[in-house]
């Protein structure tokens, strides 16, 4: 068997684009390279990656483009136009589009990961030629597609009602916190604490900026914890995304511009630090297909309020609080919960580090490549 995969989004660049779906194409890479030492695997990636990083066995064939398809205006014509002569030039026996979306005239069976399907359940979040191509690409796609990988069982009923597909051919395939996020050493966290000149504590948002993550509902619910508590800053991690200027602009309007700190892209080696020293983890997004930030919060031993919404009650079950995305007061009231008892907090705590043991990678490749072999069987 030899498959071909587009991992064009798979990113080691200090941007947005080094989030969630980049996070997809390497743990899925690692994790069937570690199971799969048999096929063959053409893993096509854009320019300058570090391909050392991902240290894949000798079955594993990364192959750069010499054009920057992180780009979407580039990598669309390589997925529609090149792909299929490069699929029959290689003799692949398969392609994987792992973000939605395969040539929409393939010449070998296909398989597609949908992560969620936000442009079509909030199309305004999305700039208008990021929207139109992938509802188009997305339908055509799904439609061709011998088997849909998904990553929650939320987004698998979102695929079968939204897009009219067998449920049969839908594949829940999880994601799961990487290896690193765990508990650090009380002393690793007091240095990381001390070298960030950390207050004793504060709330954490962690994720891109972008409209879905509904970062001016967390903005309204954080006055009353300001009011309440007063030395408890707000730090929001993440790269810029898009259409992110009316969270500035609420944040002007509120006057919080002292008590919330933007603190950019967090580097990954400090990410569980970064969670671990957090009093709370805050995750107010309105919709998503599995809600990684989260899992990795409760895999660090933070607590976590969360939105009871899409696919985070599967992620998070009942290791953290949950608020309606669209009620600041329901979110307040959960973040004041936790800041006022310590109680609760260390119960969440423990829930949490227990269910993020639920999710692994290996079971997502494991479940992924008997996908592989389905597709290929009919």
């Amino acid at each position: 068997m030899h498959v071909a995969i587009n991992a064009h989004l798979l990113a080691h660049t200090r941007s947005f684009r080094r989030a969630g779906v980049s996070h997809y194409i390497e743990q899925l890479l690692i994790h069937l390279g570690h199971l799969d030492r048999t096929h063959h695997y053409s893993v096509y990636t854009t320019r300058g990656l570090d391909q050392s990083a991902l240290g894949l066995p000798p079955n594993f064939r990364v192959l750069p483009s010499l054009l920057p398809t992180i780009n979407p205006r580039v990598r669309i014509p390589w997925e529609q136009f090149l792909a299929p002569f490069i699929l029959r030039a290689t003799r692949a026996d398969l392609f994987h589009g792992v973000l939605n979306v395969a040539p929409i005239v393939c010449p070998v069976p296909s398989l597609i990961t949908i992560h969620d399907l936000a442009f079509i359940r909030f199309p305004a979040t999305f700039r208008s030629y990021n929207r139109t191509y992938l509802d188009m690409a997305t339908r055509l796609s799904a439609r061709h597609a011998a088997r849909i990988l998904v990553v929650s069982e939320h987004t698998r009923h979102e695929v079968v009602g939204l897009l009219g597909v067998p449920a049969e051919r839908v594949v829940v395939t999880p994601n799961a916190a990487r290896a690193h996020f765990r508990p650090p050493a009380a002393a690793d966290l007091a240095a990381f604490r001390l070298r960030k000149q950390l207050p004793e504590r504060f709330v954490l948002y962690v994720g891109t900026l972008e409209p879905r993550k509904n970062l001016t509902t967390l903005l309204d619910a954080y006055v009353e914890v300001a009011r309440r508590y007063p030395q408890v800053p707000l730090l929001i991690g993440g790269g810029k995304g898009w259409l992110y200027d009316p969270v500035f602009q609420r944040l002007e309007q509120l006057g919080l511009r002292d008590r919330v700190h933007f603190i950019g892209y967090l580097d990954e080696d400090d990410l569980p630090l970064w969670y671990a020293a957090a009093a709370l983890f805050v995750f107010p997004s309105i919709y998503e297909g599995f809600g990684m930030p989260p899992l990795e919060a409760m895999a660090c031993g933070t607590p976590v309020v969360t939105s009871n919404s899409s696919s985070l009650p599967e992620v998070v079950g009942d290791a953290g609080l949950m608020a309606s995305p669209h009620d600041p007061a329901a979110f307040a009231d959960a973040m004041v919960r936790l800041l006022s008892d310590p109680d609760l907090a260390q119960e969440l705590r423990v829930r949490g580090l227990e269910r993020a043991r639920h999710f692994a990678w290996q079971t997502s490749a494991e479940r992924t490549l008997a996908a592989y072999h389905a597709a290929l069987s009919g």
